[in-house]
């Protein structure tokens, strides 16, 4: 039996998340490395200021990760606004300058391909933020309270010291 042309053995087509990558399977080494220089590379363009759109004029952006897909031909940056701001709008205006970034990235970083771009909100910090907000919660904390209570493990063994 012979296989087709760009068959890969054991893998089916199965689900992608957003960068390429296969669901439940973790990045190479290699896909981690040029995410991490793809991000340093795009954090000096966009430090430079060299666009001209009016939504990014005067903007500070975060390139806070960059994920690649396993053939290393699509990457998707996940940024923020500097302090704060309007997020949409910045976003918007990133993927319309796609292009410009690709042929930036082609010349700031040695790579076969030049990856595709796709710039998405980072939304990790809100995440993390609601998390922090529900653990200060009064009625989790007297919750973990009562667990620690349960679990003191002196009184659980039977070993008291003096």
């Amino acid at each position: 039996m012979t296989r087709r042309s760009g068959a890969h053995k054991g893998r089916g087509a199965g689900a992608h998340d957003a960068a390429g990558h296969e669901r439940g399977r973790a990045p190479s080494q290699r896909q981690l490395r040029v995410g991490e220089e793809l991000r340093h590379a795009l954090a000096r363009v966009l430090a430079r200021g060299e666009l001209s759109d009016p939504a990014l004029d005067g903007v500070t952006v975060t390139v806070t990760e960059v994920r690649v897909s396993p053939d290393l031909r699509n990457a998707t940056a996940f940024v923020t606004p500097f302090g704060g701001g309007e997020a949409g709008p910045l976003v918007k205006a990133l993927n319309r300058a796609a292009g410009y970034f690709r042929g930036m990235l082609a010349r700031e970083v040695r790579l076969q391909f030049s990856p595709t771009i796709r710039f998405k909100l980072d939304e990790s910090f809100d995440e993390a933020s609601r998390i922090e907000a529900v653990l200060h919660d009064p009625a989790v904390a007297r919750d973990l309270e009562r667990d620690d209570d349960d679990s003191d493990p002196e009184e659980s063994n039977g070993d008291e010291k003096d």
